[in-house]
């Protein structure tokens, strides 16, 4: 059985960092990549990165580069989204998903986890 189970998010002001944390099990993790998606209110889901175990390779939205990093703990079945200098069009709920394919594309994602809520600002 496949559980995603994401943690770390919060309140911050804008400029502040946070990390977020993905438990990920149940699955082969050579075969899917994993990633984050976001979802701000009014607004459809959208991509925000995603890590290839295989090969370390990652991918990011414009929006986050050079400010998001995604990295991976095998040891610990983890996927970690480190995202600094936060602004608030960052606020969203973000999921922690499992990708067929390194794109991030919603239809891309085999299982989804049950997200955190980010916000920056008041």
């Amino acid at each position: 059985q496949v559980q995603l189970v994401e943690s770390g998010g919060g309140v911050v002001q804008p400029g502040d960092s946070l990390r977020l944390s993905c438990e990920a099990s149940g699955f082969a993790w050579e075969y899917y990549p994993v990633g984050w998606f976001r979802q701000a209110p009014g607004k459809e889901r959208e991509g925000v990165s995603c890590i290839s175990d295989n090969d370390g390779t990652t991918h990011y939205a414009d929006s986050v580069k050079g400010r998001f990093t995604i990295s991976s703990d095998r040891s610990t079945n983890r996927v970690y989204l480190q995202m600094n200098s936060l602004k608030p069009e960052d606020t969203a709920v973000y999921y922690c998903a499992v990708l067929f394919t390194p794109v991030l594309r919603e239809n891309l994602v085999r299982w989804w986890g049950q997200g955190t809520q980010v916000t920056v600002g008041s």
